[in-house]
């Protein structure tokens, strides 16, 4: 219980990682996209408004121009200026901004408050327009250009404004400076403010959204994780039952398909390991008994001496039995270590057909076994390892004598050309199912008993032959009929690859 506790804790501790951290690269993305897009609508706001003052400026200026040069200016100077103050009332109203004339020393002339309700003009000026002055520097570089932007006019203005200043020409000579402002502050924070609430609640929805979206990607990326985290637990207390969803063509389909292959070959071992153990137990265990059954019965007198050595010979023959065991569990260890080396000899194969052959005489005559084949074959010297091969061929001969039924057939048939010797032994009996032929080869792996009653072995000796027969660069294969056959063949180079 605490195991799963503490498993729950790891998979939620890995969702919420990886859900905060995309939650974080999210949220860092709308914080840049956010001030990304104050920037450039500030940037987009400031243009606005310093092109809007200055097309006001230049019409404002040509009407001052053509107020200031006509007729009525030199008749009726009170009424000019009246209609200056009406032009300048007209401009700032429509675009909520603040013009108003300078003269040729940067003091305020005319502004949109000084006239009056009765069309008339305050005297001594406006208050406010009057404490503005503009540097006689700016109104000098006014001659070549207007000038448009965000100013304080030299540190005359208490914050900074747009601003727009041009001169007003008459016959080639400045004689006033139209000057139009808007605080920057009191323009640009509403527009500010509002593309803020507009972009905050866009985002709201986007990131209400993201979320959600996040958050069922992420349970459903991890969820192989989370599988295979409880996957391993249980493999661990030897279950090995569980596998891994596998959905996509992704990266994390490919590693859930591996690890599932992987929990197979796991079971696969186990099973193996755990038949193995109980195959050598039995093994180990049956000629242990019968050996100490039998020199206990010679030694306390219990069996005559009339027939110990009859006794001493079914001892002498279950010590080699336990012999072949070792061996076999010592080649297994230096396969598997890679430490098994070749020690290669020119040898007469058939030879050793024969000689291995000689070993089962006994049996054969017993069983009344037909052996057929061994006539035709001829001299066939090979370069391998002469032990290891004898093995190979002990196996194989052992297996068919196991398993052919009494007046059975073992057919042996080798045949050679110039590169390859190949080599086949067949024996009648109840042959192997297609659903184990594929599996002969496997360490550990034993067919089913039913086939002989004579079946001994841990179910190493074909795994031991395919792999020195493989060392050899050659290979080995199994084939069988059910009720009829079983066949074993294998090929060898005639000589080492590298002579």
């Amino acid at each position: 219980m605490a195991t799963k506790k503490r498993n729950k804790r790891q998979t939620s501790g890995l969702f919420k990682e990886y859900f905060t951290i995309i939650f974080l690269v999210i949220l860092v993305s709308f914080t840049v996209l956010g001030g990304s897009l104050i920037i450039f609508a500030r940037d987009y706001f400031e243009h606005e408004k310093t092109t809007l003052l200055s097309e006001s400026g230049e019409q404002l200026s040509q009407s001052v121009a053509q107020t200031v040069g006509s007729d009525i200016a030199r008749e009726n100077p009170s009424h000019a200026a009246l209609m200056i103050c009406g032009d300048l009332i007209t401009t700032s109203e429509a675009i909520d901004a603040d013009f108003f004339i300078c003269n040729e020393n940067g003091d305020v002339q005319y502004c949109r408050d000084m006239r009056r309700g009765d069309m008339a003009l305050y005297t001594g000026g406006c208050i406010l327009h009057s404490r503005i002055h503009i540097p006689q520097e700016i109104l000098d570089s006014l001659q070549n250009e207007p000038y448009s932007g965000v100013t304080t006019f030299g540190g005359e203005l208490p914050e900074k404004y747009f601003a727009y200043a041009q001169a007003i020409i008459i016959s080639d000579e400045p004689v006033a400076y139209v000057i139009g402002m808007q605080p920057v502050t009191e323009s640009l924070k509403p527009y500010i403010l509002a593309v803020l609430r507009m972009f905050g609640i866009s985002a709201a929805i986007t990131l209400a959204v993201a979320l959600i979206a996040v958050y069922i990607m992420t349970y459903a990326m991890t969820k192989p994780l989370r599988q295979m985290s409880e996957a391993t637990k249980r493999y661990a207390e030897g279950d090995f039952s569980m596998r891994v969803d596998v959905g996509g063509r992704n990266e994390m389909a490919e590693l859930a398909t591996a690890f599932n292959s992987m929990a197979r070959d796991l079971a696969s071992l186990e099973s193996s390991r755990r038949s193995f153990v109980a195959n050598v137990s039995h093994e180990l265990k049956t000629p242990m008994t019968t050996i100490g059954g039998f020199i206990d019965g010679i030694l306390d007198g219990t069996i005559d001496e009339d027939k110990q050595k009859h006794y001493l010979q079914i001892v002498s023959e279950e010590v080699k039995r336990l012999s072949r065991l070792v061996v076999s569990m010592l080649n297994l260890s230096k396969i598997e270590a890679g430490k098994l080396s070749l020690k290669r000899q020119d040898f007469d194969l058939c030879d050793m057909i024969f000689r291995t052959m000689l070993g089962f005489e006994q049996i054969i005559e017993q069983k009344q076994f037909r052996i057929t084949g061994l006539e035709n074959m001829e001299s066939t010297i090979i370069s391998g390892d002469k032990d290891m091969l004898m093995q190979v061929v002990y196996n194989l001969v052992d297996n068919a004598v196991k398993f052919t039924p009494e007046g059975g057939e073992i057919h042996f048939d080798v045949v050679h050309d110039m590169q390859k010797v190949y080599v086949s032994i067949r024996n009648s009996g109840k042959g192997i199912s297609s659903e184990e032929i594929d599996r002969v080869f496997e360490q550990f792996y034993k067919v089913d008993k039913s086939r002989s009653f004579d079946v001994k072995g841990a179910g190493l000796g074909l795994y031991i032959a395919k792999s020195i027969v493989e060392m050899h660069g050659g290979a080995i294969k199994a084939s069988s009929l059910e009720n009829q056959y079983t066949e074993f063949s294998f090929w060898l180079p005639m000589q080492a690859e590298n002579a």
